[in-house]
């Protein structure tokens, strides 16, 4: 591994997914496949190893765009989840973040300390100013990250959606460089 951020004393690592690491990305999605796709698209998309390679593959030539980026959350050296930037607009100062998590990781506070590792990173290293958090309203676990993380609710995108056929809400969270700065002092 090139580098990793320690997320805590739980042996909880933040480190980049890259493209070479496509059979463990699917494997772990295989894990937790019915799981995560309650809420998000990942694992119809990432349904087997060439498309998991070229989601990472996008993922590491939004890097080199400097227009989105791809974090794996590991606990004791296993992929159990991750955090992205699914959206940097530099010109605007507003990012989206994203994340997701197999069931066995699930009540350990990863994917708030991954989430807050990687805005504080957006906010102070390149100068975001709105950092988003677009969630369904029925996925309780990622509205309570988003009101951990101090984000204010903006409001509601009926039927914006459509995940395995299902046509869904989502909710739309954010949090202003000086309210992250002033709730991180």
């Amino acid at each position: 591994m090139v580098f990793a951020t320690s997320l805590g004393e739980d042996g909880a690592q933040l480190c980049p997914l890259e493209p070479w690491q496509a059979e463990e990305y699917l494997a772990h999605l295989d894990r937790g496949r019915d799981f995560i796709g309650r809420y998000i698209p990942l694992p119809d998309v990432c349904a087997d190893l060439e498309a998991a390679r070229a989601f990472l593959q996008g993922y590491a030539d939004r890097t080199a765009a400097d227009t989105g980026r791809l974090y794996g959350i590991r606990l004791d050296g296993t992929l159990v989840g991750g955090v992205m930037f699914r959206t940097m607009d530099h010109a605007t100062g507003v990012c989206e973040v994203g994340c997701w998590l197999e069931p066995s990781a699930v009540g350990r506070g990863l994917v708030t300390r991954a989430a807050t590792a990687i805005i504080d990173w957006a906010v102070e290293a390149r100068g975001m100013y709105r950092v988003e958090w677009v969630v369904s309203p029925a996925n309780t676990a990622s509205v309570n990250v988003a009101k951990r993380l101090g984000m204010t609710r903006d409001g509601a995108l009926r039927g914006a959606y459509v995940l395995r056929g299902e046509r869904g809400d989502k909710e739309v969270w954010s949090v202003l460089a000086p309210e992250w700065r002033g709730q991180r002092a």
